[in-house]
């Protein structure tokens, strides 16, 4: 019979045992070893059961021993020193307290997903899980960030398989109470909400939840609320679901409901008011909008506001390709903001003119909200060194006559957490050479370009440490295998040959992620007879465990998938390849420290960073992937193998992915696989351990996301909330007043003539030549611009490249025509092909940079001749 309602009944614990209900609703357990050895001792079989969650474990085990665990005198005292370490984490100083200077009381990070554990459901992909590790590493280092995103009530999906291996999707619903999650409550007791106005005089409420990570709070906004009607409860039903509107409606919930729900937390438990918002990808970037309300509510303008919002407002994006932007119709957003919708205090076109794509190329009745996270934040970045130079180009429409690399997007490459994702093997490992303590701030907070114990690790541990991985490697796969061939229809006699898939002593190589078309899955059965001779060498043979889910609506991903599962299911080769699925964290967790290579091959370059090879390296397993993301920055022949690339522009797509898989199998036949299997004197493997020595000691601390979020701190966090405490109500006033000036004036703007000293068009290195300048200014004052020489090395084309900028003074006043002089001295600091040029651009001490405006003049195309601008 199926119930008609459903309810959670919480277990009342012994007093002695209370202390476990503070451990398992810190979601710091996740990552803390200890923690999960003491719950996994409260009853082993429930706690395998539970899937590993304390919530749920604490729900299941029976009274009888909860009783008997309460008169336990050796768990009581393995309790009292977990509670005791996690109030130490929680309350004592860490690496922000010790920064110098004046550091944000506080910053709000939005992501519509967050990975911190499987328990906790609410990710798709490597976005919600870089999110869910930013959360930990801002923990771990004491900074004080709140999370804010979306619960959605049936999370992303679950998938298996049918018999001919097509994906099939699930949605099982998650209770709340049944998550590791508190809610917020209004002092009076009742349940704290947030509420948005929908057209036609709806109304869209929220209620907020709270999961703690660690030091880090974390608010999830819920809209299956009674009173909400029932369009409105489905709001936050899917992760990426729906349509056009019900995206905007989830966005517009995580945005602006994400704001009131940071001042709601903030009023109901004292904590500090963020001085610097952070926004994971366009998804929340209405967020600004509410906070330009808020301010036009304390009397200021709607030019003032946007000034003061982004002065304090970080936006990172992780998007390589437009079509991977949202974008909504026009007149969709104008329906949903106005005076009898969202934000009436707000003119409509405003709010439309933030988002709309007014540049070459762009589709003008399209609201783009990458570019609106762009204009209502004054520090953007992309998340590896090449992904920002991406975005540069990406978005260089936003900033028209500057080049591509002065678009003011930076980089900050992503990390992982490694507590989260280090196996407990590899710790212990570590933890004996150095120290429980040293080994755990290694991880957690960094600041080593080395770690040069792994050195003094015996190779014999180091091999004996990979083979016990891999063969608990192998077990975790045929459990799953057994789990989804039964779920496709298969009879326990057809499953006796998974006894003998994989192999503890087979080189082992891991292909995880989502499926998009670019990350090219299917790359590997390119030519299947190459790939069955590596599966099945007779000395030197490979296996191959994949894993990862197709979007639902992407039905070119379930094809990639089942072309991969019919290829996995050849009797053949199908105890040397197979395909897991319901790829999630649980899984991953066991996976990369099982493997000896991470395989990712993307089409370069649409890889924004890629971060499941940073989590297989930490754990010892050796790179084979593109140069894209984080792997075109820091790939050295030290740490793995870079798959050559075809990306020329005259090579189709298919001639493209031959020549890079029978590089990706050249690599495998002729260096990988005989570096594997070759022996040294001692038996061992020595060059394959001398790689993974200097894996784990010169390229583990670079991929740690407390290098990352110290990052965060030091280049964007700390400056955004200088600029957000220096945006004084008049202070913002003056900027928009001072912009709207100089935009108006700027036309009137232009560089009349240029000399130099140079009498022929060769030079002496080391020579200076004395530049004059002189320019139109029209209504502006000297003040109002930076007039600069940018000089450097010229291409074929006469392009600057590596340009030095330097600053010219004016001499004396305008003349008649109200033409004024700057001069400067010009530097030829190296050889070769030189050039230069001159620029005025807006100057105030309140921007960012001098791109910050997007106005520019430089000299017309006549001058620039007449004035022999080149030197070679």
């Amino acid at each position: 019979m199926k119930a008609i309602r459903r309810l959670t009944v919480r277990p009342v614990l012994p007093d002695p045992l209370r202390p476990l209900s503070d451990l398992a609703r810190n979601l710091r357990w996740s990552w803390h070893p200890e923690t999960r050895d003491l719950f996994q001792s409260v009853d082993p079989e429930c706690w395998t059961a539970s899937g590993r969650d304390p919530v749920r474990l604490l729900g299941t085990v029976p009274p009888a021993r909860l009783a008997e665990l309460a008169g336990d005198r050796r768990f009581l005292r393995r309790l009292t020193a977990a509670a005791d370490d996690l109030d130490h984490y929680l309350s004592g100083d860490r690496w922000y307290q010790a920064q110098p200077g004046r550091l944000p009381a506080a910053v709000a990070y939005f992501s519509p997903e967050f990975g911190i554990t499987a328990a906790l459901p609410q990710y798709s992909g490597g976005l919600g899980i870089l999110a869910g590790d930013h959360l930990k590493a801002a923990s771990d280092l004491g900074v004080p960030l709140v999370g804010v995103g979306l619960l959605y009530r049936h999370g992303y999906f679950r998938q298996s398989l049918s018999r001919d291996g097509w994906q099939q999707e699930h949605y099982p619903v998650l209770d709340p109470h049944e998550l590791p999650l508190a809610p917020l409550k209004e002092r009076d007791g009742t349940a704290a909400h947030v509420a948005l106005a929908l057209p036609g005089g709806r109304e869209l409420r929220a209620r907020i939840w709270l999961a703690q990570v660690g030091r880090v709070p974390l608010l999830l906004l819920d809209s299956d609320v009674e009173e909400n009607d029932l369009g409105e409860r489905g709001v936050t039903d899917r992760l990426y679901g729906g349509g056009s509107e019900h995206r905007l409606l989830q966005e517009m919930l995580l945005g602006i409901g994400g704001v009131r729900a940071v001042r709601t937390y903030c009023r109901l438990t004292g904590h500090a008011a963020p001085e610097v918002f952070h926004t994971n990808e366009g998804h929340a970037g209405f967020l600004g909008l509410e906070r330009i309300a808020e301010l036009c509510d304390e009397g200021l303008e709607f030019g003032a506001a946007l000034e003061a919002v982004r002065a304090g407002t970080v936006f990172t994006t992780h998007t390589p390709v437009p079509a991977g932007i949202d974008r909504f119709d026009r007149e969709l957003v104008a329906r949903h903001f106005g005076p009898d919708s969202e934000l009436p205090r707000i003119d409509v076109e405003r709010v439309l003119r933030l988002g709309m794509e007014t540049y070459p190329g762009g589709e003008p009745n399209l609201f783009n909200m990458a570019v609106m996270g762009l204009r209502l934040a004054q520090r953007a970045n992309g998340v590896s060194l090449l992904h920002g130079g991406v975005s540069r180009g990406m978005f260089a429409g936003l900033w028209p006559g500057f080049d591509a690399e002065e678009v003011p997007i930076t980089s900050v490459t992503n990390g992982v957490h490694a507590p989260t994702w280090v196996a407990p093997e590899v710790f212990r490992l570590g933890a004996r050479q150095i120290g429980v303590q040293r080994a755990e701030d290694a991880l957690a907070v960094g600041g080593s370009d080395r770690w040069d114990s792994v050195a003094d690790i015996p190779d014999q541990d180091i091999w004996e440490l990979r083979r016990t991985l891999r063969a608990q490697l192998v077990e975790e796969v045929r459990e799953r295998l057994r789990a989804s061939w039964r779920q496709r229809g298969a009879g326990t006699a057809e499953l006796g040959w998974i006894d003998d898939a994989l192999d503890p002593d087979v080189l082992t190589i891991g292909f995880a992620r989502r499926v998009p078309s670019y990350k090219r899955l299917t790359l590997m059965l390119r030519d299947r007879d190459r790939l069955m001779e590596l599966l099945l060498h007779p000395e030197r043979p490979i296996q191959i465990v994949v894993a990862g889910k197709a979007h639902p609506a992407d039905d070119g991903g379930k094809r990639l998938v089942q072309e991969l599962v019919r290829f996995t299911d050849d009797p053949r080769v199908r105890h040397r390849i197979v395909f897991l699925p319901d790829y999630g964290m649980a899984m991953a967790q066991k996976l990369y420290p099982g493997c000896d290579i991470w395989l990712n091959n993307p089409l370069r370059p649409l890889e924004a960073c890629g971060t499941s090879g940073m989590k297989a390296a930490l754990n010892g397993c050796l790179n084979l992937s593109v140069l894209d993301g984080w792997w075109d920055e820091w790939y050295q022949p030290d740490f793995g193998w870079a798959i050559p690339t075809a990306d020329g522009a005259g090579t189709d797509p298919d001639r493209r992915d031959a020549i890079e898989a029978n590089a990706l199998y050249d690599l495998l036949e002729q260096r990988i696989t005989p570096r594997f299997y070759e022996r040294g004197a001692s038996g061992l493997p020595d060059r394959w351990l001398e790689m993974v020595r200097r894996t784990l000691s010169l390229l583990g601390p670079k991929v740690l996301a407390g290098r990352m979020v110290r990052e965060y701190v030091e280049r964007l966090y700390a400056p955004a909330a200088e600029a957000h405490r220096a945006m004084d109500p008049d202070s913002a006033r003056g900027l928009a007043e001072w912009k709207a000036r100089v935009r108006a004036a700027w036309p009137g703007v232009s560089v009349d003539h240029v000399e130099t000293s140079a009498a022929t068009a060769a030079a002496e290195l080391g020579a200076t030549l004395a530049l004059r300048v002189r320019v139109r200014l029209g209504d502006l004052a000297p003040e109002d611009v930076e007039v600069q020489a940018v000089s450097g090395r010229v291409d074929s084309e006469d392009r600057i490249t590596d340009a030095a900028k330097v600053p010219l003074k004016p001499v004396g006043g305008p003349d008649l025509e109200g033409r004024w002089v700057y001069e400067g001295p010009l530097a030829l600091d190296r050889t070769g092909p030189f050039g230069y040029t001159v620029r005025v651009l807006p100057a105030h001490r309140l921007l960012a940079s001098g791109t910050e405006t997007g106005l520019v003049a430089v000299p017309s195309g006549d001058l620039a001749e007449a004035a022999g601008l080149l030197m070679r």
